[in-house]
């Protein structure tokens, strides 16, 4: 009977049920990563009832003045294989949006394999680069697709399941103890980051927003820019500052996100635009294009101008022309920015010089601009 409770386990693609234990403050750290994560002040407890026959409880960790830090749950079920179940004890921690961090076991824990082989530290630390993949080729497998049913060995078609070679494969799991880390992933990955989500979202507010902003978290970055951008590029107000700070920082995918989801007229004032372009000149290349794209949009001050201006004398081909399409947006330019043409054209030669030449006979004709042209025209016919 014993075989058979296995193999029906098996055919059903069960991933172990999971219920509470009490937490115990001597739990063993055995990555040396609890440093990870914050002390908690207290914690807060819920109830999940995750169907008919499952009800866990999720902890929550909170700070001293209430705000929540992350989830924690204690976990046993049982790994069946081989004709027998084995407990497995451990303890979960992940996010405020359900992101797995880290784990460790309670004390006199430990996790085996096949034969009551312990866990060595490479094979837990194995374990937690396993949970910590929320991509894992586990994620579409049922257990029949992985191993043979009461072993502990990979099955000849699970390179047919999955599409992966059987050296990737084995990578996602441990020898020994692929039905632990089969049960484990999909406990960690599964209903429970649903739950953690809708809890966090009852916890929304502005103070949360703001530490999300400026936690360095991108998942919680584009958490809360959701919260505090609309759809057309508004900004609630009093996050201004820290969308900036974001869209300073060095994650240039968030960078660009928000650069491109904002409004333009979140860039009108001086203010706002001599910090732009100091990005702009402290930025990679890529984000410099999207910069100067996202100008297209904007009504340019004469003062930003004349710094585009300045800059056609050192930019490439692609640069030059969004730089160029910019100043013939602002028209008629400053004399500042028409010295810059002028000195920029003194460096420039070929279908730079021909551009810069095109903009200056567009704008009105100032004597500044016909000294620039005079200057330049007879020196360029003897180029």
């Amino acid at each position: 009977m014993k075989y058979l409770f296995v193999f029906l386990l098996l055919i059903m693609g069960y991933t172990g049920y999971a219920t509470d234990v009490s937490v115990d403050t001597g739990n063993v750290d055995i990555l040396k990563n609890r440093a990870l994560l914050p002390v908690a002040a207290k914690w807060a407890s819920f109830t999940i009832r995750e169907n008919d026959t499952l009800t866990y409880t999720l902890q929550l960790a909170m700070d001293r003045a209430g705000r929540p830090l992350y989830y924690s749950r204690n976990i046993f079920t049982p790994v069946c294989y081989t004709g027998e179940c084995k407990p497995v004890y451990i303890n979960f921690y992940w996010d405020l949006l359900g992101n797995y961090i880290r784990y460790d076991l309670p004390a006199t824990q430990i996790l085996t394999k096949l034969d009551h082989r312990e866990f060595s530290l490479p094979d837990y630390e194995k374990l937690q680069a396993i949970l910590e993949k929320d991509n894992s080729l586990l994620a579409d497998l049922q257990i029949t697709d992985l191993i043979v049913p009461g072993t502990e060995k990979l099955t000849d078609s699970v390179d047919a399941h999955t599409g992966a070679t059987l050296k990737t494969i084995q990578q996602e799991v441990i020898p020994g103890a692929v039905y632990t880390c089969y049960t484990l992933w999909h406990i960690v990955h599964g209903p429970v980051v649903a739950e953690m989500q809708r809890i966090t979202e009852g916890y929304n507010s502005k103070d949360l927003q703001h530490r999300f902003l400026l936690s360095g978290n991108y998942a919680y970055q584009y958490w809360a820019l959701d919260k505090v951008m609309d759809k057309n590029g508004g900004i609630t107000p009093g996050f201004e500052e820290d969308l900036q700070d974001v869209m300073g920082g060095k994650n240039i995918f968030i960078s660009r996100y928000i650069l491109q989801k904002i409004a333009p007229a979140f860039f009108n004032s001086q203010q706002r635009q001599d910090w732009l372009w100091g990005m702009y000149t402290n930025s990679v290349y890529p984000f410099q294009l999207d910069i100067l794209r996202k100008l297209k949009t904007v009504k340019i001050r004469p003062t930003l101008s004349t710094r585009i201006a300045g800059t056609l004398a050192d930019a490439n081909a692609a640069q030059t022309g969004l730089l160029l399409s910019l100043l013939q947006s602002t028209s008629p330019l400053p004399a500042p920015a028409i010295q810059q043409l002028g000195n920029a054209l003194g460096k420039a030669d070929g279908d730079k010089a021909a551009a810069i030449v095109t903009l200056l006979q567009q704008q009105p004709g100032t004597p500044q601009i016909k000294t620039i042209l005079k200057d330049y025209l007879p020196q360029s016919n003897n180029r």
